[in-house]
């Protein structure tokens, strides 16, 4: 199911869509969590991204263990998918955080009387700065890895032709 489409691999489509949302998603809850205007502009895009990337994660996955099993295994595939194994209690941790911001500022906390319970957004804010500084961290080190192990064949080859072309 998760394996071609149209005859091209899945794979390399939804990692791209991932490799897009779960970084927004990120930065979106940063300004979100850190900036009242954005936040009362957007009070629900936070989540609504952050959702959108838990459902991408587990999809860029499975596509990708269909391309395992098609192109073979390797060093760097199993550093990739290593690497790729971690990515998903990242994602979760943002929805978390986005699902509580929403719900405190939905519930109105200064008219309902929640005014000491200001370590509340403190707490909030330092959570999500650490979830999404990692979620991009280890997007970043799952997407520099899925391309080494996809082009440093080819840069190999095209790299060792063009010297043996010149010499």
């Amino acid at each position: 199911m998760f394996d071609t489409i149209a005859g091209l691999p899945l794979h390399p489509l939804i990692v791209h869509a991932t490799e897009v949302i779960v970084p927004t998603a990120a930065l979106v809850l940063v300004l979100a969590l850190l900036w009242p205007r954005f936040r009362r502009w957007a009070p629900y895009l936070p989540l609504g991204l952050s959702l959108f990337a838990l459902v991408l994660v587990p999809l860029s996955t499975e596509s990708g263990e269909a391309l395992e099993h098609r192109v073979g295994d390797s060093e760097l595939i199993a550093t990739h998918v290593q690497l790729a194994d971690g990515l998903l209690p990242w994602v979760a941790t943002l929805v978390v955080v986005a699902a509580a911001l929403a719900l405190w500022h939905r519930a109105d906390p200064w008219s309902q009387g929640y005014r000491n319970l200001t370590w509340i957004p403190v707490a909030l804010a330092v959570a999500g700065v650490v979830a999404a500084a990692g979620t991009t961290v280890q997007a970043v080190r799952i997407g520099h890895s899925g391309a080494t192990a996809v082009w440093s064949g080819v840069v190999a080859q095209s790299s060792s032709g063009a010297q043996s072309d010149e010499g």
